[in-house]
Parts: structure tokens; C-alpha cells; sequence
């Protein structure tokens, strides 16, 4: 409870800097974010004050909402949105992200208060992981390296297909502890891990082969994320090639990774040793973004991005270098923008393994 008191306190910063009188927070994810709840219907209208600040749920989640949420006014509804919304006052803020067309229609037709745009607050906030969200992503990254560990030890991956070594590598994390999977794992062999976000199929894994598997745990909502390249029984010289190039990439982008320095320059750093390499148009993704309750969030490491990292934000550097037809290396990381220098999260060794 103190955390999230704490988040919708910063929120409240926010809200006056933009003078609004309060904000109403559609998107579950950031309810979650801001009070605890994990259902899968409520609103939270955030106040000038903690007393005034209202939360709304419907009758399925009103025990849940009592332990999740006892911090806060209930209201019960199953328009959540609409409800808080006949109470709000003064200048409302609402995200225009996450509200439709017809959705603020309706929010218009109950309210007497104005309406206004405020889209990204929360999610601007949510960058910056306090620690109680370190400990969830950690936890998570932990899961993820311990599984795909297993996975190698346990061998037999050769005559195996595609989807086997999904399923298996995705029980390993709940085994291990996940809520479940971060997201559906890429698991690539051969040609197909030319593919940036191939889908297992039936594709037999075969000697020779570079595999590429791209997967994450998920823990009290938090996820992980990362990606390693190994070879099945030997390595052609084109593959280690390619391998090492990747990863003078990934470890030039991990060591941009600084408070104040922009998005883009990060891309840069990394996109720009690949480019040397005359392997450019191969590179055909930003490099990362940021992790969270969602496992893509802000911010973005790309050469489109805007804004510099602060201190505290959790992204992926996860430079890959794709042969059509042929196959593809990706290497990826999730770490923590630090004053001292980036904090690893995922602990996997980098160097090409050869199972």
C-alpha cells in the first residue's frame, strides 16, 4: 500500500504541473500500477488529495478489491469508467491512449466535469522502476537464465522440433516459479532463425543449425526478457562470424546505456558497428525498449526514439543481424540505466555455445 501511495503521489506532481484537478485512469495496467489491483474491470480516479481519491470495480472483485485495495474509497460499478466519472470535478484529465471514440462519448454524457487530454502520465512514471518492481523484474530475469540453463543441461535438443523446445523451455519457467510466460517464446532453428519473430512450428532442429531463442518469465506481473543464439554441434565460419559481430553490437549498445544520453544515441552506438561490418540493411529492428508491466514499454532504443534514459528505467539491448534464407544471431539483454554504469539483469553468458 505504501508503494503505490507513494506512485499516486507522484502522480499528483504531475497533475498540478498540468493543473488538473484530477485524473481519470482507464488502462489496467496502470490501476495495477497505481493501486495494487489485479482484475479484469475497474477505473481510479486520482484527486488532489489521498482522502477524495476513488477507486471502482464491479461485484465479482469486491473481496479482491478489499485486500488489494483497502486504502482507497470503493466505489462499486460495472461502468467503471462512467461512474467515476459522474463524480469527477473541475478539470479531469482522462488518456486519450486507451480511451475509444464511443468510450469518451460516454464519459462525456455522465460528466460535469471538462475533459481534457492527458495521455502518457502514468506510463511516464511507470519507467522508472522503484525498487519493489527491480525485485519482480529480478526475479523474473533469474527464472529466465535458470530455465534456459536447464533446458541446455538436459541436451537431446538435436531431432527435437521447434515447438517441443517452446513448450519445454516455457514449463521450465513455471516450474521455476513464473506466473507464467512473459510472452509466446521465438524459438528459430536453421533458416528460420533468419526470421526476427519467427513462430515455432514443426521445423526439426538439426546439426549445423544456429538456434535463436527469445523468451522471459513472468513474476507478480513483471516481465523478463532476453535472447541467446547457440549452435547444434558445430559452427560454420560464417556463424561465428556473424555471432561475434552481434555481440561487439550488444556490448557496445549495453555500455551507452548512461542517465541523460538519448535513445537514439544508444541505436547509434550499437547499429553503428554493424554498419562498419557492411551488415546495415541486416539489421532491420531498434534495438530495444523499455520492460515492465508490459513486456514492450517506454522507453524505445531506436533511431526513432525521443528523450534521454533516466536513471532507474529497465531496457532490452538486443541488436540481431538476420541472413534471408540462410539464418540470423540476435543477442539480448535486459539491464537497469544506472549513474555507475548499466545493471545486468539477465546473466546468461554471451560467448557462442556450442550444445
Amino acid at each position: 500500500m505504501a508503494t503505490h501511495a507513494l506512485r499516486r503521489a507522484a502522480l499528483r506532481t504531475e497533475l498540478a504541473d498540468r493543473e488538473l484537478d484530477a485524473l481519470l485512469v482507464t488502462d489496467l495496467l496502470n490501476v495495477r500500477y497505481l493501486t495494487g489491483f489485479t482484475g479484469s474491470n475497474a477505473a481510479l480516479l486520482v484527486t488532489g488529495a489521498e482522502d477524495s481519491t476513488l477507486f471502482c470495480t464491479d461485484g465479482r472483485y469486491t473481496e479482491q478489491a478489499a485486500t488489494e485495495v483497502p486504502d482507497l474509497r470503493a466505489v462499486t460499478s460495472r461502468q467503471s469508467a462512467p461512474a467515476l466519472a459522474e463524480l469527477a470535478i473541475g478539470r479531469v484529465g482522462f488518456d486519450s491512449a486507451h480511451v475509444t471514440v464511443d468510450g469518451l462519448d460516454a464519459l462525456g454524457s455522465v460528466t460535469r466535469a471538462e475533459l481534457v487530454r492527458a495521455a502518457g502520465l502514468v506510463e511516464r512514471l511507470r519507467a522508472v522502476k522503484d525498487e519493489v518492481e527491480l525485485a519482480a523484474l529480478r526475479t523474473a530475469c533469474a527464472i529466465g537464465d535458470q530455465a534456459f540453463a536447464d533446458l541446455l543441461a538436459a541436451g537431446g535438443l538435436v531431432g527435437r522440433t521447434e515447438l517441443e523446445v517452446a513448450r519445454d523451455l516455457e514449463g521450465r519457467m513455471v516450474a521455476l516459479g513464473a506466473e507464467a510466460p512473459a510472452f509466446a517464446s521465438i524459438v528459430a532453428a536453421g533458416a528460420n532463425s533468419s526470421i526476427p519473430h519467427h513462430r515455432p512450428t514443426e521445423a526439426v532442429l538439426r546439426t549445423g543449425d544456429l538456434l535463436k531463442l527469445d523468451f522471459g518469465a513472468k513474476v507478480d506481473g513483471y516481465h523478463s526478457d532476453m535472447t541467446r543464439t547457440v549452435a547444434l554441434g558445430r559452427v560454420a565460419d560464417w556463424q561465428r562470424e556473424v555471432y561475434d559481430l552481434v555481440a561487439q553490437a550488444q556490448a557496445a549498445g549495453c555500455a551507452a546505456l548512461a542517465p541523460g544520453v538519448a535513445g537514439r544515441e544508444v541505436d547509434r552506438a550499437a547499429r553503428s558497428v554493424i554498419e562498419a561490418a557492411g551488415r546495415g540493411e541486416q539489421f532491420v529492428h531498434g534495438l530495444g525498449h523499455g520492460v515492465g508491466l508490459q513486456v514492450h514499454e517506454a522507453p524505445s532504443l531506436a533511431a526513432t526514439a525521443d528523450g534521454t534514459l533516466p536513471a532507474g528505467v529497465a531496457v532490452t539491448v538486443e541488436p540481431g543481424v538476420y541472413l534471408a534464407g540462410k539464418g540470423g544471431v540476435r543477442i539480448e539483454d535486459t539491464l537497469v540505466v544506472r549513474d555507475t554504469g548499466p545493471e545486468p539483469l539477465t546473466l546468461t553468458t554471451k560467448q557462442l555455445l556450442v550444445v
